[in-house]
């Protein structure tokens, strides 16, 4: 697993504290923090086996599959034994190069990765194309084969020194495409972050794309209709967001921001955030709330191009994304992954407005999938950061405008680290696929370093064996 990844549950957990501290008591009793089914809200169908997720990302199982087909059926075979319907093959990492065909950026070679006490690449010698064999293993198998891709990022310039990857490092014409964050010491394109440290508070180490960019989306749709052309069953968007609160604020995007709310001049500092702002702030500017709702605009509209895309290219690839469901601070990513039927202005009134609901992109969606990304001890709730929690509280948001599957990380979040979760990862089973309408579980690395398959099977088969 990528250490930004990891980066981002951390921020996240902590922004949403951050974010629960500066409400008002009556404002938190308006969050879905107390958000309890009242019976009322639609519930998932039972009456057939819904669909069970399990991703792989390319980083982290790069040593395992990139030369070895056997090591790839070995492991697809594990899967469908332990009840998955769907792998989730990660296409495009965070680097921004691809594993498939495509005449539009370089095709990956290495990876970076843990070896025992080493951080290393690992190279890739063979030759056939990766995700064909995925997919030609996986349908033999009876498994659908769906296809992740990382969307605004262009590159990684790996920790402790390994050396940078991706286009924008390699072309300096696409240095306008990167984000620009509002740092606290001014206006900062992210490839002038230069440190490779993890722990260091400038360390950035994926490089966002800007997503108000025309180029930048271009360039993203000339992929996606190149990824179309396999026999994959689905396409989910990973990191189809801004990177953070801190981004963007280029010119291209002050411009547009300009032009959204019908004024000649906005001052970014002075009417949206102070420099360096990284979460809720105490005294926002006039225009934060039109900022945010400019941003979720921008996914939205995103989003529905790349829908009308992949339909019109392949109408037999369904078109999803992958998102975390911590909603309540989900908008610092620009993203509103809520139905435009739910009114986030209601249960939020401190970030956001009237407009904010316009933009909620899942009527857009054939399939979500969402990281209930809790700790190993909070299987069973009602609130968000529990998994069974996060899942009723999606099904409030997405009003049952698409359908969504819902699990944990096996490897990161507190009580997963080090192995040996196998009853929370049973239990994770029956809490998320009842609440949800499928069943998620990040990452293949971790269930089989933690040899989780048969915790998995057991609350898969539980399941299954309570259907008609």
């Amino acid at each position: 697993m990528k250490i930004q990844r990891i980066a981002d549950y951390i921020l996240a957990l902590a922004a949403c504290m951050c974010s629960l501290s500066a409400c008002s008591g009556e404002e938190h009793e308006r969050t879905l923090e107390n958000w309890q089914w009242d019976g009322t809200s639609p519930k998932p169908e039972t009456t057939q086996a819904k669909p069970r997720y399990i991703w792989i990302d390319a980083t982290a199982n790069f040593p395992r599959f990139a030369n070895s087909k056997d090591n790839i059926r070995e492991d697809l075979q594990k899967a469908k034994d332990a009840g998955f319907t769907d792998v989730v093959v990660d296409v495009r990492p965070s680097m921004g190069d691809v594993l498939y065909k495509t005449s539009y950026t370089d095709q990956i070679t290495k990876l970076d990765y843990w070896d025992g006490p080493n951080y290393r690449y690992f190279e890739r010698t063979a030759t056939w194309d990766y995700l064909q064999a995925f997919i030609d293993i996986g349908h033999e198998l009876g498994l659908k084969v769906d296809a992740a891709f990382n969307t605004f990022v262009g590159g990684t310039l790996n920790p402790y020194g390994l050396g940078e990857q991706g286009a924008v490092f390699r072309d300096a014409g696409k240095r306008q495409w990167v984000t620009t964050l509002n740092l606290e010491d001014g206006l900062t394109n992210e490839l002038d972050l230069t440190s490779t440290d993890p722990t260091d508070s400038r360390y950035y180490g994926t490089k966002f794309l800007n997503p108000c960019n025309d180029d930048v989306q271009t360039y993203l749709l000339n992929l996606i209709a190149d990824l179309c052309k396999y026999d994959i069953d689905a396409i989910f968007l990973d990191r189809c967001r801004f990177d953070n609160l801190l981004s963007d604020f280029s010119d291209v995007t002050r411009k547009k921001f300009e032009d959204y709310l019908g004024v000649e001049s906005v001052d970014f500092a002075a009417d949206v955030l102070q420099p360096g702002t990284a979460s809720l702030p105490a005294a926002p500017g006039k225009y934060f709330k039109d900022w945010l709702a400019f941003r979720a605009k921008t996914i939205y509209d995103f989003v529905g191009r790349v829908t009308d895309k992949v339909h019109g290219l392949n109408p037999g690839i369904k078109v999803g994304v992958y998102v975390g469901a911590w909603y309540s601070t989900y908008y610092e990513m620009g993203v509103n992954w809520a139905s435009s039927k739910y009114n986030p202005a209601a249960d939020y009134p401190q970030w956001a407005n009237a407009d904010y609901q316009k933009y909620g992109y899942a009527d857009k969606l054939d399939c979500m999938l969402l990281g209930a990304y809790a700790p190993a001890s909070q299987v069973y709730g009602t609130t968000e950061w529990t998994m069974q929690g996060f899942c009723q509280q999606a099904r409030k948001l997405l009003q049952g405008a698409v359908p969504f599957a819902a699990g944990p990380d096996v490897g990161n979040p507190t009580g997963f680290e080090n192995g040996n979760a196998g009853p929370a990862v049973t239990n994770s089973v029956d809490a998320c696929i009842n609440a949800a309408d499928g069943y998620f579980v990040f990452d293949m690395v971790h269930v089989r370093n933690f040899d989780y398959w048969k915790s998995l099977k057991q609350g898969i088969d539980k399941y299954l064996s309570t259907l008609p």
